[in-house]
């Protein structure tokens, strides 16, 4: 799965932690109980490895390669690739199509065809903008991919290739939030490469978390730390996850409009939500929404921080200054 949120997990003097790579990106897992923390793993390692057998592009026995590859027919799918394809399409609707999961051939033709970690890396903001030549151009979008509940089957449009790293990596996230909390009975946080979901009674003051560019980096990055007693938090950046591809800089966030990586305002966008799937639908529709973002995040009554290529920062909607 593609990995999209930029957000580190500061450890609380409370709580006790454990960090592994998965679903091609950084795990970091925090419990309330010191004795719950190897259950807690089994648990989310459990569920990281049913969705990624479900939802990677990346390997050929999923069940997301399969249906691709099934364009055009109806296909009968497991009850996990279909929710996920439901929080897909429901982040598009909500989003009005600026977070779509119909941009998996757009994704391929920029580079991104393969596991990050075999990508040519480009470093972190070092150039403002990519400058991608890409002559795609999206025959049909979100709306036009058929789910069909009762039997649990999906159509995705001849000449379409889903993608479902923009929504798939918070929503597994709340699920494996919520799959250790209930298992372990104590306050649980699960950061998969940025996106941060929390479950269960939190530490006392809270679960504290610094915001940055890149969630990989140390606590003492420039950036933010806040704290949250509930829900989700997913940052979405254009300036850490970037590699070369054909000698020209490309990054992961894809404009559905243009299908290519999105030329956006902002270098860095944070949100909170009520849990990390909404959050991180917020984090990316407001890279894509640029200038136009901060009046749609108010209205919406999300709480965010944006950070334009200067440095300059917008708090607004409630987040912390």
């Amino acid at each position: 799965m593609s990995p999209a949120g930029t957000t580190s997990a500061a450890p609380p003097s409370p709580t006790v932690g454990a960090q592994w790579e998965a679903l091609g990106t950084g795990v970091v897992l925090r419990t309330t109980d010191p004795s719950a923390l190897d259950s807690a793993r089994r648990v989310i390692e459990d569920q990281l490895d049913l969705v990624d057998r479900a939802c990677s592009r990346f390997r050929a026995d999923s069940e997301l390669v399969r249906l691709n590859e099934r364009a055009g027919r109806r296909t009968e799918v497991g009850a996990l690739l279909f929710e996920a394809l439901e929080v897909a399409l429901r982040a598009a609707e909500l989003s009005d199509g600026d977070v779509d999961p119909t941009i998996g051939r757009a994704l391929e033709l920029a580079g991104y065809d393969r596991d990050w970690s075999l990508l040519e890396p480009a470093g972190a903001g070092g150039e403002r903008q990519p400058a991608p030549t890409i002559t795609v151009r999206p025959r049909s979008g979100w709306s036009t991919v058929e789910l069909d509940a009762r039997r649990r089957s999906v159509r995705v449009p001849r000449g379409i290739r889903l993608d479902l790293g923009a929504s798939g990596k918070a929503w597994a996230a709340d699920r494996g939030a919520a799959a250790a909390a209930a298992a372990v009975d104590c306050g649980v946080l699960l950061s998969l490469g940025g996106d941060i979901a929390t479950c269960g009674q939190p530490p006392a003051g809270g679960w504290r978390i610094h915001v940055t560019d890149d969630h990989r980096s140390p606590c003492s990055a420039p950036g933010q730390t806040i704290v949250i007693e509930s829900g989700g938090l997913a940052t979405s950046s254009s300036a850490v996850r970037r590699w070369r591809h054909q000698g020209r800089l490309m990054h992961h966030i894809i404009d559905p409009r243009t299908s290519q990586p999105a030329r956006t305002h902002w270098r860095t966008v944070s949100v909170a939500a009520a849990d990390c799937t909404d959050a991180n639908t917020g984090a990316t529709a407001a890279l894509i929404r640029c200038e136009r973002a901060p009046a749609w995040l108010e209205r919406v009554g999300l709480p965010a921080r944006l950070v334009d290529w200067e440095g300059n920062v917008r708090s607004l909607a409630g987040w912390p200054t």
